[in-house]
């Protein structure tokens, strides 16, 4: 393409025979310059430069030169950069080459004023290019001719904005960036003094200008500047309007860049250096490009506030961060939050982000982070709480603005705020306490950044966190009443006091801290702060201690200073005593120091510690199960002897744990779920068999779910509580969001709504009161009075009929939220079972988990399909399988649980059976082979005995033979009459939920199963109720018979009787195959092909004495089935078979069908259509002109290619030594075209004079095949003919043809 697109813009390269012979590789990296891609691009340019420095010749390098000239002007916009690059690569690497002569090469190719007008584009932009070019070579700055004439070209280039819009003035602006100062006074004012003199006149050349200015200050000085437009200056008063009106038009410019125009950074610049700044951002900025409300020109001047924090100090930050573009800014912030609404945000985050890595001023730092959070919607900061630019701030400037959050906490001062209202928010303002309502939008948001601070990857001390902890705590949970040094939080006091609401809300973002630091990582630089953090411990300090421990002594330390500080809801002498109580076990619990016990310790101290915090929250609900967790405390550490159990006896402190653990799960809390994770984790241990049950009760799908309404209530409750504060902390992960469903459900109720029978008589009851229906028809009409009575009764009934449908509805939808609170506690629970199953896999606990893992499946298979009831599934079905079936690790003392196991596993299969679902019965079959595993691998005190004595070379060759082979626990004959019977009903029973899956894992897990139901396989084949249950025997059985273990088992006798019966039953199902029309039927001749392959094979290779004469007859007789050759996959395994049998596969010999039908058009060829080499008058004239006669062939005749079928070659043809072939006519094509006949051709006299005539019948017979394509179903013949009646035809043609042109000759010499 970059090739024609050269040649059609200048003449051909001289001497084209020297430079376009020596190869295509040369060549081709001309078009590889002119590809889209870009690597290719680079790749060809650095080929094409190391061609010509390893062996270019200087006629190379001139063609190069002039390919590449050329293709600056190319129409592919790829093109076109690609060949300026390479042009300066070549520039670069060779010196030698001046670059006026390429200069004038490149005006005179693209010569502007001599181009046509469709082309002036392509002109334009291979100047443009051209230029570029000698830029980029980097030589263009050292010669100086070369330099004033590009910068010419280019101001030239400036008049065609059209097609290059400011790329010129772009251009000359980086030229100029990059000229040393010397040469810009001596060469280049003098050209550029036109354009400097009117650069308020276009954004082009006040860009010019601006960069002159930064760039050669002792050229461009205030004295020249006067002389060049009349001011000394750029930023005064008088050029103020012309500004703007400049920076508006580079702002429209640059709209769909969505960037900063250059112009405008150069005049911040400019404007700086004068030390007019102020007056520029003023007057320019704030008073002047903000007149227009236009959007590129407002994004414009957020850009310029943006680009402009880096170079600002203090003084003039706080300038521009309290202006009218901060102010414009945030109202763009507040009214873009559709999502279909172009953001600024993101990019302001950028330029904030970029600010802060780069400045080590602590001082400015603090400033922009100030300027930024004082920028506010009623009260409320523009920017996020969770503002992630914090992480750059140094540990100073951090430490300040955390102190000014605190002090703007305690002082609200709404007059250092920027703050705003949108339209909407004014036309909504009540008659409300304004300044109140700003001031708590302003505290939720410090605390809310205050806790974010501390979830935030800065790096910062653990004093500074416990400052922000306490911070929090206080404030939620404490007022002050008078100073003191002891407590810092004292110091200050609140010029607005908090509310309740305000401290509940503190109290919730407290908790929500509270979480953070649970998980939160070891801080310090200390060896023990590492050393913990190697560990993966979270939650701790570096000494050791949990979080929430330093938490509670500091409140500890509040409850006693009652004479500084008051609690917010002072706690009762219970509850106080309960506290006290708390921390007391909690010291005596870090003085136990037992290893055994220190899981059990720290969870004890972990709950402990929650359930006393939580007092100052919810008091009245945590002391009840404050107290029991005291008692379970003390009884689980007390050193007095274990009594025996009775009925009345107490529960263990395990399980009381549990339901304690239950309880914390029914609330609404993040940090609660985590944490009774956590303490479950470390106590399952000591789990007990009702402990558990407990757990289990909760998933039971078919228990009474009456208990649990009390939890619902609670849990729905604080739900809506937290929901109107609008927490972020307390939220369960796994709740379901159900007001979108809650329309559809009421609609749906609408439209099942029932005739209520009791409303309908009553109301028939009014009418008749009411004398409205009555029995007789008459005409009569009720008075004014009567019918105003019996509207009022009427809309009565109405009213009440309406109440009950209402109160009908609200009943639905408690029942509809209690179900969807008690799905979500339920998929709580199930991390209590993850959790156990995790920790504690060899406990013999975990079988009593099974069955209510399965109850929950099978029960959510046919239950609602709600997206919750979907998640409670999935998350089941995931535990089930995954920490359960899958585990690596399980129980190893099952001696006394033998038996019952035993009858576990055939519970399990049998239901698994009497499933109609088989994914459900997927997961029975899994358990049982779960148990299985459990039981082989367990130790019987019993000596195990192999179910068959090796041989003691297969001991000696196979060492691992004993252990593939034992059994453990396993009683095999139970064992193998369970899946026996399983076994059997999935091959014998038509709809059945077991798969062949199911079986070959059985198989595969425990390959000593194989040999007590191999046989169950073998006679399936044969016996198995469907076409489909015999191919699944099959398929079993070959995936079984490979099995080592298998080979293992059985003796040589045993082993070549069992090969011999499967060929015997494979051979039996296939002497039954049909037509194989059904689709089960081929699957069953295709599985049982499969199982023949390798049973042929074992036969084979091992050399057993098995009789295949019968299967020999079958395969035969089955290959006369049509049905097997029209099937691929068929036809390959069945001669995959036959292979073994010693036959091959016969090969598809060609038959004479296919020439004589594709010679059958030629006999309706209609009359009339000779071509004009074969008329009388144009043979008389090539005979007269070849003056030689056709050369007769060994018969006599002249051996023409009509004597051929159509279609088919002769060997001699194929070569090329046959006039008939295209390596002929190829070859003499140039002889004939001289008149001269080929010697030994025998249709070269007649035809080889008019070439022309011959390649028109060509054309005609094509044209005729053409046409007859869409009466190919008329050609065919509709029955097949014999081979002997083919040939009998062809010859009788061929003898036709051979007389006529006998006819034809005689003719034409007797002329």
């Amino acid at each position: 393409m970059a090739e024609r697109e050269a040649r059609h813009g200048g003449g051909v390269p001289a001497d084209p025979r020297g430079v376009l012979r020596k190869g295509r590789a040369f060549l081709d990296l001309f078009w590889d310059i002119a590809k889209p891609e870009q690597e290719v691009r680079l790749a060809a340019t650095e080929n094409l430069l190391r061609h010509l420095r390893d062996g270019g010749e200087d006629e190379e390098l001139k063609y190069a030169l002039r390919r590449l000239v050329e293709g600056l002007g190319a129409t592919r916009e790829a093109a076109r950069p690609g060949f300026s690059l390479a042009l300066a690569q070549v520039l670069q690497a060779f010196e030698e080459i001046p670059l006026c002569s390429v200069l004038e090469q490149i005006q005179e190719k693209h010569n502007l004023e001599k181009v046509k007008k469709k082309l002036v584009r392509n002109a334009a932009f291979g100047n443009f290019f051209g230029v570029m070019a000698l830029f980029q070579s980097g030589r263009l700055i050292k010669d100086q001719k070369a330099l004033l004439e590009s910068i010419q070209l280019l101001q030239q280039l400036a008049h065609h904005q059209t097609h290059l819009r400011d790329l010129p003035s772009k251009t000359l602006v980086d030229i100029l960036s990059e000229v040393p100062e010397t040469v810009f006074e001596e060469v280049l004012f003098g050209i550029l003094q036109a354009d400097l003199t009117s650069a308020f006149k276009s954004p082009e050349n006040l860009h010019l200008l601006l960069v002159g200015m930064q760039k050669f200050p002792g050229v461009l000085k205030p004295k020249k500047l006067k002389k060049l437009f009349g001011s000394p200056t750029i930023v005064n008063e008088e050029n103020i309007p012309r500004l703007v009106e400049l920076l508006e038009s580079a702002a429209k410019s640059e709209k769909k860049d969505k960037k900063l125009p250059s112009v405008g950074l150069d005049l911040l610049q400019v404007s700086l250096k004068e030390g007019a700044f102020e007056l520029f951002w003023s007057e320019a900025v704030e008073n002047g490009l903000f007149k227009e409300k236009s959007g590129p020109v407002s994004y414009m001047c957020y850009r310029l506030l943006g680009s402009a924090l880096p170079l600002l100090s203090v003084d003039q930050l706080q300038m521009v961060l309290k202006g009218r573009v901060m102010q414009h800014y945030g109202e763009h912030v507040v009214t873009t939050q559709l999502p279909d609404r172009f953001k600024f945000a993101p990019e302001m985050e950028a330029y904030v982000d970029k600010f802060l890595t780069s400045c080590d001023d602590p001082e400015r730092q603090l400033a922009v982070m100030i300027g930024f959070s004082t920028l506010t919607n009623q009260g409320y900061p523009v920017v996020p709480s969770v503002w992630r630019v914090v992480r750059h701030l140094q540990p100073v400037a951090l430490q300040k603005y955390i102190d000014w959050l605190k002090d703007m906490f305690l002082k609200p001062d709404l007059g250092c705020c920027l703050d705003f209202s949108t339209n909407r928010q004014k036309q909504n303002q009540e008659n409300k306490n304004i300044a109140q309502h700003k001031i708590a939008r302003l505290r939720k948001w410090i605390i809310h950044r205050l806790m974010s601070i501390v979830e935030s990857p800065v790096k910062k001390e653990e004093s500074l966190v416990m400052d922000i902890s306490r911070f929090c705590f206080f404030h939620a949970f404490f007022e002050t009443k008078k100073k003191t040094s002891q407590i810092p939080e004292t110091n200050a006091l609140m010029s607005e006091p908090l509310d309740e609401q305000a401290h509940s809300l503190a109290a919730n973002y407290f908790f929500g801290l509270l979480q953070t630091l649970n998980t939160l990582t070891v801080l310090g630089d200390t060896a023990e702060a590492a050393a913990l953090r190697e560990k993966h411990i979270h939650g701790v300090t570096a000494d050791g201690k949990l979080w929430i421990f330093h938490l509670v002594e500091y409140a500890s330390e509040l409850l006693s200073s009652e004479k500084y500080v008051k609690a917010v809801k002072p706690f009762t002498k219970e509850q106080r005593d309960a506290w006290e109580r708390s921390l007391q076990s909690v010291k005596n619990l870090q003085k136990k120091k037992s290893k055994s016990d220190s899981a059990k310790l720290f969870a004890f101290q972990q709950l402990l510690l929650l359930m006393a915090i939580h007092l100052f929250k919810n008091p009245s609900e945590t002391m009840d199960l404050l107290s029991d967790l005291l008692n379970c405390t003390e009884r689980a550490f007390s050193k007095e002897p274990k009594k025996k159990k009775t009925e009345n006896a107490e529960p263990e402190w395990v399980e009381v744990i549990v339901e304690i653990l239950l309880s914390l799960l029914a609330q609404p809390s993040l940090l609660i779920r985590r944490i009774s994770n956590s303490v479950f984790g470390r106590i399952c241990p000591n789990l007990t068999k009702k402990g558990l049950q407990l757990i289990l009760d909760v998933l039971d799908p078919y228990q009474d779910q009456d208990e649990e309404s009390a939890v619902v209530v609670v849990e729905e409750s604080e739900k809506e509580k937290k929901s109107a504060q609008d927490t972020d902390d307390d939220e369960s992960e796994d709740s379901s969001d159900d007001g979108d469903t809650e329309e559809e459900n009421d609609s749906e109720d609408e439209k099942n709504e029932e005739v209520d029978e009791d409303f309908r008589s009553q109301l028939i009851n009014v009418l008749q009161a009411g004398n409205a229906v009555g029995e007789d028809e008459s005409d009569e009409e009720l008075d004014d009075e009567a019918m105003m009575a019996l509207d009022k009764s009427i809309s009565a009934l109405f009213a009440e009929q309406q109440k009950r449908i209402q109160a009908k509805k609200d009943e639905k939808d408690r029942i509809r939220k209690e179900k969807i609170l008690r799905r979500d506690f339920k998929i709580k629970v199930l991390d209590l079972i993850e959790v156990f199953l995790s920790k504690q896999p060899e406990n013999p606990l975990v079988f009593d988990i099974i069955e209510p893992l399965l109850q929950v499946i099978e029960q959510c298979m046919s239950s609602d399909s709600d997206k919750q009831e979907i998640d409670f599934l999935q998350k089941t079905a995931h535990i089930f399988t995954n920490s359960l079936c899958r585990a690596k690790q399980y129980c190893k003392r099952v001696d006394v649980l033998q038996d019952d196991l035993h009858t576990f596993v055939e519970r399990l299969v049998k239901k698994a059976c009497k499933h109609t679902d088989s994914s459900v019965a997927l997961y029975y079959f899994s358990a049982s082979l779960y148990l299985l595993k459990v039981l082989k691998g367990n130790v019987s005190d019993k000596s195990p005995a192999l179910p068959v004595p090796l041989s003691k070379k297969q001991t000696d060759t196979i060492p691992q033979a004993c252990q593939l082979l034992s059994t453990g626990c396993l009683d095999v004959e139970r064992v193998t009459l369970i899946y026996q019977q399983a076994l059997t009903q999935f091959l014998s029973k038509r709809n059945s939920a077991l798969t062949s899956s199911m079986f070959l894992d059985l198989f595969t897990r425990f390959p000593i199963m194989c040999k007590p139901l191999i046989d169950i396989l073998v006679k399936s084949i044969t016996a198995g109720a469907r076409q489909h249950q015999q191919a699944q025997a099959c398929l079993l059985l070959q995936k079984v018979l490979p099995l080592r273990e298998l080979k293992l088992s059985t003796t040589k006798e045993e082993w070549e009787e069992l090969i011999r019966e499967s060929i015997s039953q494979v051979t039996e199902s296939l002497k039954v195959a049909d037509k194989l029309r059904v689709k089960a039927e081929k699957e069953k001749v295709a599985r049982s092909l499969e199982l023949l392959n390798f049973l042929l094979k074992t036969v084979t290779q091992q050399k057993l004495h098995v009789e295949l004469m019968e299967l020999d007859k079958v395969l035969v007789a089955l290959n006369q089935q049509e049905s097997i050759g029209k099937s691929a996959r068929l036809d390959s395994l069945y001669w995959n078979v036959m292979r073994w049998l010693n036959y091959t596969k016969p090969k598809k010999e060609k038959t004479a069908n296919k020439p004589v039908q594709e010679a059958e058009p030629l006999k309706r060829k209609k009359k009339g259509f000779l071509p004009e080499t074969k008329k009388r008058k144009n043979r008389k004239k090539a005979v007269r002109e070849n003056g030689a006669a056709p050369v007769a062939s060994e018969d006599g005749d002249s051996a023409a290619p009509e004597e051929q079928p159509l279609g088919i070659e002769t060997p001699e043809q194929k070569d090329g030594h046959v006039p008939g072939s295209k390596k002929h006519r190829k070859r003499n094509r140039g002889v004939r075209e001289n008149g001269v006949a080929v010697e030994g051709s025998g249709n070269g006299a007649v035809n080889g004079g008019d070439a022309v005539a011959e390649n028109k019948k060509k054309k005609k017979r094509n044209r005729k095949r053409k046409g007859d394509v869409g009466n190919e179903a008329e050609q065919i013949p509709a029955t097949k003919k014999a081979k002997g009646d083919v040939n009998q035809e062809t010859q009788q043609k061929q003898g036709k043809a051979k007389k006529k042109r006998k006819e034809k000759k005689s003719a034409m010499l007797q002329e």
